[in-house]
């Protein structure tokens, strides 16, 4: 596969697009520091416990790199379609069920957990703390398949207005941000989710028509990113992790503000100034291979690390707790990081093996393209349930199952109107 890249593809787009993952993945394992205090397992937090590894999230928060790429790949994948005459249905049913797909199985797995945890007796805030965590991926894929669903027009602004598409989106930030933190308006930081995640997806349209093509004009993204992100951090009201933080008032992620979007300029510049560098390197076919493996199960690396966690710190539980006494950001907490991340590794690779074919499932196109107001019904009942999981968690504190099963039966009735999934095909069966 990595020999039959054709010679005008952007190697770089796929390196970044694995690079953010594993970042993602590695801030997440390094992130999560449970712990045993008086025979209970506590949900330690290592920003919280050592407050200057927040200052780590500036490199760990990649989420910006990944909405960057988004914007490259969708626009060059758009303008084909347009040239080619496909319509929109085509192209955002192929989207659409490649991001989903992959976490029907996710959601089954963790709502049969919670079943036959609750019924076995185990403590439900166990069984919600690890539905929890395990399930945190998924609130990105609501966002960013949302961000997908206005490409034609987000890439028509672009067309038209240029560089001025992405500073209105930016003007909108701004605005959101002094409603919600000056005048402490409830609920419209929300909006920011639009707003800062279609700036980012915007300079992706820039990179992919050439804007970065000069170096020293992406440094100078870069450099005005960091110097707007200093001065929000030290004299503006944010805090300094990218992330959440329990305990801090602001959280720069859940929803995302002005400070997270400044990272995002920071990270596009200092990334496209690379580019040139990381394409000779990924000239390298051993280096490219290494790239193409992982963007061949992408999405199945994002989705389950945080399972593999669970099970490594469940069989710690089951074993005394073995290594869960160590305290968390202390140097023999540091120099035990190398043993659990191995742990972590080798709990991922099989869910790789068993999970990674639900990235190839394809939509059922035998009774032609899905209709409009299939897929934004289908789009809209999948967020729904996908953010409610990231807001509510599927595991409940009541009722016999220990499941919320609204939230869960939202992302299959979602997949099944789009003509894919376990329900879909049930339903073309009877």
């Amino acid at each position: 596969m990595a020999r039959q890249a054709p010679p005008e593809r952007n190697r770089y787009v796929d390196f970044l697009r694995a690079l953010s993952i594993m970042a993602v993945v590695i801030g997440h394992w390094l992130v999560a520091a449970p712990y045993i205090q008086d025979g209970a397992v506590q949900g330690g937090h290592l920003l919280g416990i050592l407050p200057w590894t927040q200052w780590l999230t500036w490199g760990f928060q990649v989420m910006p790199i990944f909405f960057l790429v988004g914007g490259f790949s969708n626009g060059v994948s758009w303008s084909a379609t347009q040239r080619n005459g496909a319509s929109y249905a085509s192209w955002f049913s192929s989207r659409f069920q490649r991001l989903i797909f992959p976490v029907l199985p996710l959601f089954l797995i963790w709502t049969l957990f919670a079943i036959f945890g609750t019924a076995m007796g185990v403590d439900r805030k166990i069984v919600a703390m690890a539905a929890q965590l395990a399930l945190i991926p998924v609130w990105f894929l609501s966002v960013y398949i949302m961000v997908s669903a206005v490409v034609p027009y987000t890439h028509l602004a672009w067309k038209k207005w240029g560089l001025k598409s992405f500073t209105a989106l930016v003007l909108g930030a701004i605005i959101i941000d002094i409603l919600a933190i000056k005048f402490d308006i409830p609920y419209v930081n929300f909006l920011n989710f639009a707003f800062v995640w279609l700036a980012i997806h915007q300079l992706g349209y820039a990179w992919g028509d050439g804007y970065f093509s000069q170096k020293t004009r992406a440094l100078c993204w870069g450099m005005a990113g960091l110097i707007i992100l200093c001065l929000l951090v030290g004299f503006g009201p944010y805090p300094v992790a990218m992330i959440g933080v329990p305990g801090n008032e602001i959280t720069n992620s859940m929803p995302p503000t002005l400070a997270l979007l400044s990272l995002g300029i920071m990270q596009t510049g200092f990334a496209l100034a690379l580019e040139p560098l990381g394409r000779r390197m990924l000239d390298n076919i051993k280096f490219w291979t290494n790239v193409v493996l992982i963007n061949g199960m992408i999405m199945t690396i994002y989705l389950w690390h945080l399972t593999a966690f669970v099970v490594v710190m469940i069989g710690a539980w089951l074993l005394n707790g073995l290594g869960l006494h160590v305290e968390p950001g202390s140097a023999a907490w540091w120099m035990t990081r190398p043993i659990w991340f191995t742990l972590y590794i080798i709990a991922t690779l099989p869910l790789i093996i068993l999970f990674a074919r639900y990235e190839q499932m394809r939509t059922d196109d035998s009774r032609g393209p899905v209709p409009h107001w299939r897929l934004m019904l289908g789009l809209i009942l999948v967020c729904i349930g996908l953010a409610s999981t990231a807001i509510f968690s599927i595991a409940s504190p009541l009722g016999v199952t220990g499941v919320r099963l609204w939230i869960v039966a939202l992302p299959f009735i979602g997949a099944a109107i789009v003509r894919f999934g376990p329900l879909y095909q049930l339903i073309k069966k009877a």
